[in-house]
């Protein structure tokens, strides 16, 4: 057990959960014990499940996958907001609007229309227009934005969702479940962790713990990534051998084909060379018949 991440999340206060009235009946298998009325949170559980989360994300961003941050709370907001920018992932931090995996093509519709405005504010477009209607255009383009900013280039399906706090981002959640994306979640003592492929046991509304467990996380999202990135260039270098391969055989084929050509156009000529002195034999013959 690694003692030295142990003692991190304790000075962090990761091993506070909420009030004996909050707790979720399901979470006590994570719990130490209690203090003051308090759940504590098993840390070595918390570890344990840390690295098991470590480990999946690390091979959801190996294959090329995106992962899914969301975090609505202040407290999680800009955490999530630089690992996910850091690592090339989509995030939510607003507002989790209901429909955003279940009904992914309206959202999609939604992001056209941002874009739609963004593009009319860019080509002069703004200026044509009454100043009212303008207006109401950049008004509708904050409030997009303000809600889609994370997920804009998110053109299918994550790879896996990751999630501050299972009990707030609750629908976030069931969307995920429904449609069988892998969830990843801190998961505190008030909270369901059925529903979680990947829960970590903690204290979700500190700021410290949260920081802490999610730049654990990122390191192996990093590596993972980079992984891919090889992976990829790894790929098109056999690509670009297998083609150049190709085109030497081509080339080969070519060159052979030439040859030939010339070989039939040499007995061609030789031919045409041959034929008139035997035209020229038949005639004499002729001749010396008639003669006779």
């Amino acid at each position: 057990m690694d003692t030295e991440l142990i003692k991190q999340l304790l000075e962090a206060g990761a091993h506070f959960g909420h009030n004996r009235s909050r707790c979720n009946p399901k979470m006590k298998r994570f719990v130490f014990g209690e203090r003051s009325k308090i759940y504590i949170i098993d840390l070595e559980k918390t570890v344990e499940f840390m690295t098991k989360a470590r480990e999946f994300l690390k091979e959801v961003a190996s294959r090329g996958e995106k992962i899914l941050f969301v975090g609505t709370k202040k407290q999680a907001q800009d955490i999530i907001v630089n690992v996910a920018r850091n690592s090339g992932m989509f995030f939510v931090k607003e507002r989790w609007l209901g429909g955003t995996l279940t009904n992914f093509k309206t959202i999609r519709n939604s992001i056209k229309r941002l874009k739609d405005i963004e593009t009319m504010q860019e080509d002069g477009t703004f200026e044509a227009i009454k100043k009212k209607e303008r207006a109401i255009l950049v008004k509708e383009m904050n409030k997009l934005r303000k809600n889609l900013q994370g997920i804009v280039d998110m053109k299918k399906m994550p790879g896996a969702v990751f999630v501050v706090d299972a009990k707030k981002e609750e629908i976030a959640v069931k969307e995920a479940h429904k449609l069988g994306i892998p969830i990843v979640a801190i998961v505190d003592t008030n909270a369901d962790p059925d529903l979680i492929d990947y829960p970590i046991p903690a204290n979700d509304d500190a700021m410290r713990s949260i920081k802490l467990i999610i730049d654990f996380l990122s390191e192996s999202i990093t590596d993972g990534k980079k992984q891919f990135d090889q992976t990829e260039i790894d790929r098109k270098a056999q690509e670009a051998e297998e083609e150049a391969e190709e085109v030497k055989e081509l080339s080969e084929k070519s060159e052979k084909l030439v040859e030939g050509l010339k070989v039939d156009t040499k007995k061609e000529k030789d031919e045409k060379r041959i034929k008139p002195a035997r035209k020229k034999d038949i005639n004499s013959t002729q001749k010396f018949r008639k003669a006779r």
